[in-house]
């Protein structure tokens, strides 16, 4: 099934006339005149999908209707991502066991949150005895390093947003 929302670039709680607006926007950008050869059959694939959308998005029962559809098809396919990561849990946990590393603790991360993130610099620095002072391995500063590049990259990509400009400001103290 495809997702409307996500075609004309809206969010699911987005109103009639933001609909409207982004429609409008993304039939000027895609219109078949403007292009020609395979760009031209790719653009007449798109306006036609843009269309289907704007026609359901924009009819209440016709959304209502898809909204029940696409909720029943996100539930099904989250089942599943679900049961996949049971799955790879269990294999990885099978793996660790057959190598002989039964007693070591591995922690599942959210790939891709900060708070990942954070967990995994507190992991690298838990290790590390109070009192012994041996020196950081090389992979461990490495990741220190590239963890505090990514936050600052988003910073600064959320200081540009006019919608975050006053959170990022509220945070920094300067």
């Amino acid at each position: 099934m495809k997702n409307y929302y996500d075609l004309l670039e809206v969010t699911p709680k987005a109103s009639k006339e933001i609909i409207e607006k982004a429609y409008k926007v993304l039939i000027k950008k895609y219109h078949p005149d403007l292009y020609s050869g395979e760009e031209r059959i790719y653009a007449e694939n798109k306006t036609r999908d843009l269309n289907e959308a704007y026609r359901i998005l924009t009819s209440d029962f016709l959304r209502e209707q898809y909204d029940l559809e696409l909720e029943k098809e996100t539930k099904f396919s989250q089942n599943d991502i679900n049961k996949r990561n049971s799955r790879r849990n269990e294999n990885l946990n099978n793996n660790i066991s057959n190598n002989g590393y039964e007693n070591r603790k591995i922690k599942q991360h959210k790939v891709g949150t900060i708070m990942s993130m954070v967990d995994l610099i507190k992991e690298i620095f838990k290790k590390r005895k109070k009192g012994e002072r041996k020196p950081i391995k090389r992979e461990d500063k490495i990741a220190a390093l590239l963890t505090l590049i990514i936050v600052v990259i988003l910073g600064v990509i959320l200081w540009f947003i006019p919608a975050t400009n006053s959170f990022i400001r509220d945070i920094i103290p300067f």
